[in-house]
């Protein structure tokens, strides 16, 4: 179960339609900032052995995850470059609480959103892309997403109670739904 609280509009795969090259480029950057993210965990909670394991397994295969799709640019004639960043992680960011173990919760369970929606759209991807290596590429991605996220929501439960998590996964996902539709005019994964 991805805790979505909604599904994408027609309107991101219209976004998909018009500018796929920035859809693949911000991927490439999405698989960056998810390997930094894990790291991130890992330095701030060091002394989790759970956390710092599994962490470090997500920081190999999102940097695995970022060369695939920088192989895939290469190969389409796709130059890499810098892009200015949609609204959507910064607005899941803002959420999160400032105290622990309030902070850890809230950053495993955003990380644990970000992951299911990047599994959504990869199966939207695969699913919508008349591109045989596309659809073979993001069919072959999507089920890692799904494990990240699990991966998160169980951490999560190693700073708070089952009860407390599911409430507050359940807050998150409410405003994660919200910030979707709001949408973003910049063509990206989670725009």
């Amino acid at each position: 179960m991805l805790h979505l609280q909604s599904t994408s509009s027609a309107r991101w795969l219209c976004q998909v339609d018009q500018h796929l090259n920035d859809i693949l480029i911000d991927h490439a950057h999405c698989e960056q900032k998810a390997a930094s993210t894990a790291m991130d965990l890992m330095f701030d909670y060091v002394e989790n052995d759970d956390l710092c394991r599994e962490m470090s397994e997500i920081v190999r295969e999102e940097l695995e995850h970022f060369q695939l799709v920088r192989d895939l640019l290469k190969q389409r004639g796709v130059r890499f470059h810098r892009l200015k960043p949609g609204t959507y992680g910064r607005k899941l960011k803002e959420l999160v609480r400032r105290q622990e173990p309030h902070r850890a919760v809230d950053r495993l369970l955003v990380g644990a959103l970000i992951e299911a929606r990047s599994c959504e759209r990869f199966v939207l991807l695969r699913d919508h892309l008349q591109d045989a290596q596309l659809k073979e590429f993001y069919g072959s991605l999507y089920e890692s997403e799904a494990r990240h996220h699990a991966t998160y929501v169980r951490l999560a439960r190693h700073f708070a109670s089952d009860a407390d998590i599911n409430t507050r996964l359940q807050e998150l996902a409410i405003a994660e739904a919200a910030i979707m539709a709001e949408g973003c005019e910049l063509p990206r994964v989670h725009s």
